[in-house]
């Protein structure tokens, strides 16, 4: 008896020990799984339990794009970026910027068309690399989005403040001497914010969007008065003043653009609403590049009506428009541009958290995450754990915490997931659908991104002009080269983005 009971224990052990060294080849198989677009539209969408409701139209849809990018971004940077690094041209950083984040968007919105589904980045990462590279991407996005959101919570109580014309917004936060600096200040304006939306968007996704909608009207009112007055009380002499509209030429533009590139984002949060708008083949294209349109044509003008009001070299760095309006005359302007920014800040938190939680939600449906989180409420047709619990996330955060330091971190999180998706449409057009080998793809992208990263470093080190011409020019020539030699077959019916591989390849370039 203890004989077979010896047996039984080393055949245990046997059986333990080689399932252990199996172990790294299934952790790589499970990392390089992919899932075809059908199997996530059919099979792994019904893990919610039930199906999101179709009631977006293409209006709703570029509300929430010109909502989830116009935040306050304009008004923090324009000042600086006129002042430091672009001067008068800081609408030409814009302009190029913008351009940049079109190009972004179009890779967006192919694979959002193509795969029209809630997860966005992490649903097209995660069809053409594989789970880890799209879990990867998505764990970047979760913490950014809760991050940045409960940051803009807290700086809608300074904004409020200057609605109000109260200068400090620490008498709106109660201070609790126990807890350490940085987390002591108490902010429950914030939370209040963050728990009222969370509570909207577990309601309804047509309400949310309706009400993004009517914030989103009055800000772009907002938005169309600082325009005018600008203009009306501006002087176009004082774009030439000091030293001309470029005082640090093409560098101090480009550098302004690599600022003012962070104001745009928000545009992806629209491919996360796939599976609730009508006709998404119609709906996504319009929804999301024209949102970037319209943001771009707002953030030009607002900076040049800025810098027609005041000479670059004596634009204030903090509350530049504030201080414009002052200059003129018109010192109770500055209330109003706290109300507007403020207005600006709910629409664009709304955006972000409606994002977030489909985000979470299509991740649970993966597995990666508890799988309750993917769950669908019939009802309401929300992802309403998912929402709930990113609501209590945020809140909790922006109680306490005053993340400026780590935002910019965060940022570069979020360039990188951008920068993902142009590499994964690129690979998924050429080798998964095109049947191409997958090295000339994977070559390509290799120079474009050496190249991009030559650039950076000659750029920010060596402060020297060659970089631009050189890298750039290899990126022409190698782009040209593999358009020419890798055919590109296969092109979808219902949209894609036109004349590939060039807008995901400069995309790729910074």
């Amino acid at each position: 008896m203890a004989t077979i009971q010896s047996k039984d224990n080393k055949t245990i052990f046997f059986n333990y020990f080689k399932s252990l060294s199996q172990t790294p080849h299934r952790l790589r198989k499970r990392m390089l799984a992919t899932w075809t677009p059908d199997q996530e539209l059919n099979q792994v969408r019904l893990r919610s339990g039930a199906d999101m409701k179709r009631k977006l139209r293409w209006y709703d849809l570029v509300a929430l794009g010109v909502g989830g990018m116009l935040g306050v971004g304009v008004f923090v940077t324009t000042g600086p970026v006129a002042g430091n690094h672009s001067g008068p041209s800081v609408f030409i950083s814009y302009s190029i910027a913008g351009i940049s984040a079109l190009l972004s968007s179009l890779c967006y919105t192919e694979f959002s068309v193509q795969i029209p589904v809630a997860g966005g980045a992490f649903s097209y990462l995660r069809v053409t690399f594989g789970e880890f590279v799209g879990y990867f991407a998505g764990a970047n996005i979760l913490m950014e989005y809760v991050l940045s959101n409960a940051a803009v919570a807290r700086s809608f109580t300074e904004y409020l403040c200057s609605a109000f014309g109260i200068s400090d917004p620490n008498s709106w936060r109660v201070e609790v001497p126990g807890l350490l600096q940085g987390y002591n200040k108490l902010d429950f304006s914030a939370v209040a914010l963050v728990l009222i939306l969370t509570f909207c968007l577990c309601h309804s996704t047509k309400e949310s969007s309706i009400l993004n909608l009517i914030m989103t009207a009055f800000h772009i009112v907002f938005f169309g008065f600082i325009i005018i007055i600008g203009f009306c009380n501006g002087s176009v002499e004082n774009l030439m003043k000091p030293t001309g509209l470029t005082p640090n030429g093409i560098r101090g533009v480009l550098d302004g653009a690599a600022i003012v590139y962070f104001s745009y984002i928000g545009y992806d949060s629209v491919s996360t609403l796939a599976e609730e708008i009508q006709n998404p083949p119609v709906t996504l294209p319009v929804g999301i590049i024209g949102s970037v349109f319209i943001v771009s044509g707002l953030y030009c003008l607002m900076a040049l009506a800025l810098c027609v009001m005041v000479p670059y070299n004596q634009i204030a760095e903090k509350a530049s428009y504030s201080m414009a309006f002052q200059r003129i005359g018109w010192k109770w302007a500055g209330n109003i541009v706290g109300a507007g920014a403020s207005l600006g800040i709910v629409a664009s938190l709304l955006v972000a958290m409606l994002g977030q939680a489909r985000y979470l939600c299509v991740i649970g449906r993966a597995r990666l995450v508890p799988s309750w989180l993917s769950k669908v409420h019939p009802s309401t047709g929300t992802p309403l754990n998912a929402t709930l619990f990113l609501g209590l996330c945020t809140a909790s955060i922006a109680l306490f915490t005053d993340l400026d330091i780590v935002i910019e971190i965060i940022s570069i999180g979020t360039l990188l997931v951008f920068y993902l998706v142009a590499n994964a449409l690129i690979y998924r057009k050429y080798v998964l659908t095109s049947k191409n080998p997958p090295f000339p793809t994977l070559s390509f992208l290799f120079l474009i991104t050496s190249c991009a990263i030559g650039f950076s470093i000659s750029w920010k080190l060596e402060q020297q002009w060659w970089g631009l011409p050189l890298f750039g020019g290899i990126i022409m020539v190698v782009t040209a080269f593999f358009q020419y030699t890798v055919p590109c077959l296969g092109q979808p019916s219902e949209w894609s983005v036109p004349f590939m591989p060039w807008p995901a390849a400069v995309s790729i370039f910074p």
